[in-house]
């Protein structure tokens, strides 16, 4: 074939797919033989972080390559404005087709379904595991069977249904391994044998700020019936019921895990059989990080390593030679002008990342990324108590700022508590068990860090909370203005669980 060719792109994203479940992260708790051979055939990325992690907002900026205050997606209650540049609109431009299949998330009605695809086949909501509702411009229906394999079949179906030499860009997007885990029972069998379980399971934070500590996200105290499908067997002492929880959490979760996989490996092995593997980008990703008992809790949210590290897989051999892991800091932000370039369409000035592309293609080197930008804006004083909270990591240092105010955000003016600071070295401290904000060796250091965030939000245009102080050598730093939020009902709070 010509190596001129444009590639056909098949992204295939899932919903809280931690990246240490996957056997190329070294997962010490499942292997997934499939997704791990997109990395052999390509590249695996290390440091590849999510800038809100939460699944609807982190899905807008995956579609705009643009931040939550830029695109309006805030929260799990800012649904998108689909009319706004994505890559998808921007692929239409250059003659690609493209399709949405699965999981949207992102709104429907009102301007907020699917705009800019020849074709969407999508989840209402979060969706559910068996016989699931779709919906398309056609209307509503239901479909028979588990949900993972289902998208799987209209994906390849839809893909099979185009003819002439257009190239196309399909959206494979899963509902799992997304909460409540409901498995194929010859899935979940797998996974009856006890997982080990995390070296910071029993983390008591005590070092962390209060924010941190009043997290409502606990495997222990916080994990329901529906999730866990039964309740321990009594007698248990708390610490054996923690455990018991854990378990029982776990082998739903990587059982719906291993649906995933088999399902990535039926597109791959699709991709061989019609010879377009070396001419198609294949990309594996999630929309954010899981906990999976790491501090001792389940879901995302915070700025903890486990939250923020999203994994993602890219193989194009065409284009793209197998070769080790990409180290770089690289953002969700970056997905979009990525896949553009490879594709050689434009990209408008919305986007705010930084195409790793040339990275992968060539052996020129450019200046490392020093750190990146992050803020999680919902202040959530009634279900899982993570507050609103911004910072920026390095690729040694990270700096959180919890400020503790919603913006008008659903659950915000229940509680109101003091803005509070932490610091982690990763170096000295990989699993962020010691903040270190008020250790006198890193006074200098964290100043440093605040003014390089304070010149980064500028840059992005995004505002700081009034509570923070400007940081020394910032006074005459341009502060963006504080972008006006919508508000939703609290009394009408929608799904709880991105």
């Amino acid at each position: 074939m010509s190596t001129s060719r444009r590639p056909n792109i098949v992204f295939i994203l899932t919903d809280d797919h931690a990246a240490h479940s996957i056997g190329c992260y070294g997962s010490v708790v499942n292997q997934t033989p499939r997704i791990d051979e997109i990395a052999a055939n390509g590249r695996r990325f290390d440091n590849c972080f999510v800038t809100n992690s939460l699944c609807t907002p982190s899905r807008a900026s995956i579609l705009t390559g643009s931040y939550s205050h830029i695109n309006g997606v805030y929260s799990l209650f800012t649904p998108m404005d689909a009319s706004q540049p994505t890559f998808i609109s921007q692929l239409r431009d250059a003659g690609y087709r493209s399709a949405v299949i699965g999981k949207w998330h992102l709104g429907h009605g009102d301007g907020h379904d699917p705009q800019g695809f020849d074709h969407w086949d999508v989840l209402p909501g979060q969706g559910d595991y068996w016989n699931p509702t779709f919906v398309s411009p056609e209307g509503r229906r239901t479909v028979e069977g588990y949900a993972t394999d289902i998208i799987t079949d209209l994906a390849i179906d839809w893909a099979e249904s185009l003819d002439g030499d257009d190239p196309w860009c399909m959206l494979v997007w899963h509902k799992a391994p997304h909460r409540p885990w409901e498995p194929k029972p010859e899935h979940q069998a797998l996974y009856e044998d006890p997982r080990p379980i995390p070296s910071t399971f029993w983390d008591d934070h005590r070092t962390r700020s209060a924010s941190v500590r009043r997290t409502a996200m606990g495997v222990a105290d916080h994990m329901t019936t529906a999730d866990l499908k039964e309740n321990p067997p009594s007698g248990l002492s708390y610490e054996e019921a923690a455990v018991w929880k854990y378990q029982r959490y776990m082998r739903d979760y990587l059982a719906c895990v291993h649906a995933v996989d088999e399902n990535v490996g039926r597109i791959t092995d699709w991709l061989r059989d019609r010879g377009d593997v070396d001419d198609t980008m294949l990309i594996y990703s999630s929309d954010q990080g899981f906990f999976l008992g790491d501090h001792g809790w389940f879901d995302k949210r915070l700025m903890f390593e486990e939250s923020l590290r999203m994994p993602f897989l890219l193989s194009y051999p065409r284009k793209v030679a197998a070769g080790p892991a990409f180290d770089g800091i690289v953002t969700n932000v970056d997905m979009a002008q990525t896949i553009l370039d490879a594709a050689g369409a434009g990209h408008p000035d919305t986007m705010q990342g930084r195409s790793f592309w040339p990275e992968l293609i060539d052996d020129r080197e450019r200046p490392p990324v020093e750190g990146f930008y992050y803020r999680y804006w919902e202040n959530d004083d009634i279900i899982h108590k993570a507050p609103a909270h911004y910072g920026y990591r390095t690729d040694r240092y990270k700096l959180i700022y919890y400020y503790n105010d919603g913006f008008g955000l659903p659950f915000t003016g229940f509680f109101s508590y003091p803005p509070e600071w932490e610091l982690y070295d990763l170096q000295a401290d990989p699993e962020e068990l010691h903040n270190v904000y008020g250790d006198p060796a890193y006074a200098e250091l964290r100043e440093e860090l605040k003014a390089r965030m304070w010149r980064e939000q500028s840059r992005l245009r995004d505002a700081p909370h009034h509570s923070q102080p400007v940081p020394g050598g910032c006074e005459d730093v341009e502060v963006a203005p504080m972008p006006d939020i919508p508000r939703r009902p609290w009394l009408d709070p929608g799904p709880m669980n991105g």
